[in-house]
């Protein structure tokens, strides 16, 4: 049995990871699905149904500009995910370069990196984002570099510490007497040794990226109009909650199912990847 299957059948035995997976699933499918069935563009105004209920016209409702919220859900949990993906994809890759290459050459380099990383730690970073993005203009692609530059340092000091120890493992130095370079023996031993790591921090990346995102997007900072995400159609709701509450119940419970089920899936790669951990069961 290899490995992948090994971590397949663990994965497979924690039925609330397998759930979360599925509702996952099931949202990125609506995501990449949902304008092959809408109506309406989510930009595109109806000024013959203004905040209205959610009906056969507009399954959502409507805003009380007369965007239709079902085509706005859509473009926000597209706009979500990408930011969340990019977010979480680019910080774990900077976090484990920057971690395993500080911790295998050391020296003067690893006092930098650490001197990098500790700064960053104490520097306020939500009023940071909330100054950048302020005068991004709402570009999600300027927000997602900002979430990168203020979130992997936090990974790379947990890498930076496992790595420590994993290059004084046999094999690297066997790998280095035989002449192997420093970057190759950082890509091709100590990276591969903390995969579980990263795959864990990744998924959980995710999660923390669209909190931040839609945190941002309540309080004014984040992605803005004519642009959507789902903190901008919360900030939107959150409004007029009690006249129109569809225009916030929607949006909030996309997040929520969004959010608990990467937790889940996240909890279910933890278990299934620590080999001390019966969550998963035996396989």
């Amino acid at each position: 049995m290899s490995k992948v299957q090994l971590y397949g059948r663990r994965f497979a035995r924690n039925r609330t990871a397998v759930v979360g997976a599925v509702v996952f699933v099931l949202i990125v499918l609506f995501a990449l699905l949902g304008p092959f069935t809408q109506q309406y563009d989510h930009v595109e105004l109806d000024f013959l149904a203004l905040s209205d209920a959610p009906s056969a016209e507009h399954w959502f409702g409507t805003n009380n500009a007369g965007n239709d919220l079902y085509a706005q859900v859509v473009v926000g949990l597209q706009r979500s995910l990408m930011i969340a993906l990019t977010v979480s994809l680019g910080t774990t890759v900077l976090a484990a370069l920057v971690g395993t290459t500080a911790a295998y050459f050391g020296g003067w380099y690893e006092r930098l990196a650490l001197l990098v990383i500790h700064f960053l730690m104490v520097v306020p970073t939500f009023l940071v984002l909330a100054m950048i993005s302020n005068d991004s203009g709402g570009d999600w692609r300027i927000i997602a570099v900002m979430l990168i530059f203020v979130s992997w340092f936090f990974t790379a000091r947990t890498i930076w510490t496992l790595s420590l120890s994993i290059r004084e493992r046999e094999y690297i130095a066997a790998a280095r007497y035989m002449g192997v370079g420093g970057f190759r023996i950082v890509l091709r031993h100590m990276l591969p040794n903390i995969g579980s790591l990263l795959i864990i921090n990744f998924t959980l990346g995710v999660v923390a990226a669209v909190q931040a995102e839609t945190g941002l997007s309540f309080l004014g900072f984040g992605v803005k109009a004519p642009d959507v995400s789902l903190g901008s159609l919360i900030g939107v709701g959150s409004a007029t909650i009690t006249s129109s509450p569809w225009l916030f119940a929607f949006p909030a419970a996309a997040l929520t199912l969004l959010t608990v089920s990467m937790a889940l899936v996240a909890d279910g790669l933890r278990d299934a990847l620590d080999p001390t951990s019966a969550a998963g069961g035996r396989a």
